[in-house]
């Protein structure tokens, strides 16, 4: 028999709805219709504005015969349609699949067939790589193409698609009558992420996580109503960590920003009065060791987050000097970008600059709302002490994790292995409850806030005919954090220079995984003829770094 709890108490219209965080720009655009949401140029849009921007995109596409469960690709950089793609694509239940302006043709196409797009929306900066990559899949399946003719580049991109992207949302409707979705398990977005083989996987997120998440994003920031966020991280990079979302719940405002240029940054920190950012570590070392002459004149707070690599002691330090406050968090494609945070304590401003470092180097504690993160034994399953020194994998489980990978039922079973995701990354449980990794999973490596799979790289270097052997491992590297690093045997009479190398993985590869040291040699092996990266891994770091 049900508890009296339980009993006539039914959910209804009344007391529930699902949860999505769509619902944050309805509300923005409700409340504050005339305070400024996008900034770009001299474009500035409010709420109001830009909310019925994003019902006439959602309109214009149903029109379209776009609809639940369709995909909507986009390449776009941080401009306002991508900010309003957010919201449009997933109001008319269809998902939001964001490309990494940083991929070639080939893995593009992929994506784009794996997902099934049926529309995707192009920037005209990307349109040669666009046309390729759209090429294979329009054989088979026509999609709608829409181009984005933004004000700001100054590129002589083409315009690849059947209708320019204003004109678009002029078929649209401002007051289109978009709904909740049914069930906030519903899929909202499609992000690839290499993981550990050469195929992307399709990371999916539903509307619980990422409403979820983008509330998190403000508790642990203490974001304040209208916070002026600057978009210096990738929108296409984990739904920009579900900032989107985030601003729109606060009503802040989208300071957009199509390259990552310090001039540029810090001029609009300057002119917006900019007060949060997040970016990969690569991004404020730019910040940092940027001319004193560009950095002058910005007297107000400024908070950044970083994840990725930890802050090192000159980081933080160059950080204090210009006035910024940085968080450090961590989390992964899987978990919605952060999922967890260093969170910081009062007593630690007293303590010297190398003693924080070391203190907000470790990747901390979950979010407030994701159930839980930890470091469990892969093998058993259990808990490791708390000690600081025992070895474990750091795992997540909570509402704030993907669906799972898309149409690869047995990668999502592995990584939710024992009812936790499995993140790969090895880690120490401090006395504290802090996590700290030792080493992430081995074969990823992490360049500019980017993931590489060593596979790949090694793919491409096999296809070399004067390859016999190769391995792929990380680099250290000053700006990008890794760089990948070719260790290779060479077939019996082979001859080639490391440039040659170099030369052939462009042609297969995106520049950013392109190899930045070459060295030639026997590898070392197991007895069962395995390469020993760990071995590699000693040596990478006295590799001699090429101009790629």
């Amino acid at each position: 028999m049900a508890n009296i709890y339980d009993r006539d108490l039914p959910r209804n219209d009344a007391n529930f709805n699902a949860m999505t965080p769509l619902s944050y720009i309805e509300r923005a655009a409700a409340v504050y219709p005339d305070r400024l949401a996008v900034v770009h140029g001299d474009v500035r849009r409010n709420w109001a504005e830009t909310y019925a921007r994003c019902r006439r995109l959602a309109s214009a596409l149903a029109k379209h015969g776009i609809g639940k469960g369709d995909t909507v690709a986009v390449m776009l950089p941080n401009i306002p349609a991508m900010v309003e793609a957010h919201f449009g694509v997933p109001m008319t239940g269809a998902i939001l699949n964001t490309l990494n302006t940083r991929l070639d043709a080939e893995t593009i196409a992929f994506m784009l067939d794996h997902g099934e797009a049926k529309a995707v929306i192009v920037d005209r900066e990307f349109s040669a790589v666009m046309k390729q990559a759209v090429a294979p899949r329009e054989r088979q399946h026509p999609m709608l193409v829409i181009d984005v003719d933004d004000p700001l580049y100054t590129g002589a991109g083409e315009a690849i698609g059947s209708i320019e992207y204003e004109a678009f949302l002029q078929q649209g409707d401002a007051a289109y009558d978009w709904h909740f979705p049914a069930d906030e398990w519903d899929a909202i977005s499609l992000n690839y992420t290499s993981g550990t083989t050469g195929n992307p996987k399709g990371v999916v997120y539903h509307h619980r996580g990422a409403a979820l998440n983008a509330i998190s994003n403000i508790l642990e920031w203490d974001l304040p109503k209208h916070a002026v966020y600057l978009w210096t991280l990738p929108l296409f990079h984990c739904n920009g960590w579900c900032f989107p979302w985030t601003i729109a719940a606060r009503a802040g405002v989208n300071v957009c920003l199509r390259k990552v240029d310090p001039q540029v940054i810090f001029d609009l920190i300057r002119a917006e009065q900019v007060t949060h950012y997040c970016g990969a570590p690569i991004v404020h070392n730019l910040l940092v060791n940027s001319p004193d002459s560009i950095k002058a004149g910005i007297n107000h707070p400024v908070k950044a987050m970083v994840a990725g690599a930890a802050p090192p002691a000159a980081l933080i330090e160059g950080m204090e000097q210009m006035g910024f406050e940085i968080t450090h968090t961590y989390g992964l494609t899987e978990v919605y970008g952060p999922a967890a945070v260093c969170v910081k304590h009062a007593e630690w401003d007293e303590l010297d600059v190398g003693e924080r470092a070391r203190l907000n180097a470790r990747q901390g504690v979950h979010y407030h709302l994701q159930r839980g993160m930890t470091v469990l034994d892969p093998e058993t399953m259990q808990p490791v002490p708390a000690d600081g020194e025992t070895m474990g994998e750091v795992m997540f489980r909570g509402n704030i994790t993907m669906k799972g990978y898309l149409k690869n039922p047995s990668a999502t079973e592995a990584a939710f292995a024992g009812g936790w995701f499995h993140t790969g990354d090895l880690a120490v449980l401090h006395p504290d409850g802090y996590v700290k990794i030792k080493d992430r999973n081995k074969d990823i490596i992490i360049s500019g806030g980017e993931n590489i799979s060593s596979i790949e790289v090694e793919d491409v270097l096999y296809r070399h005919p004067a390859v016999m052997a190769a391995a792929v491992v990380a680099r250290p590297d000053p700006k990008w954090g890794e760089t990948p690093c070719a260790f290779i045997e060479l077939k019996a009479g082979a001859s080639v220079t490391a440039a040659e190398i170099v030369d052939h993985c462009r042609k297969h590869l995106p520049g950013f995984k392109v190899p930045r040291a070459v060295e030639f040699g026997e590898l070392p092996k197991t007895s069962t003829g395995k390469i020993q990266k760990f071995e590699l891994r000693k040596k990478a770091g006295s590799a001699a770094a090429i101009d790629v």
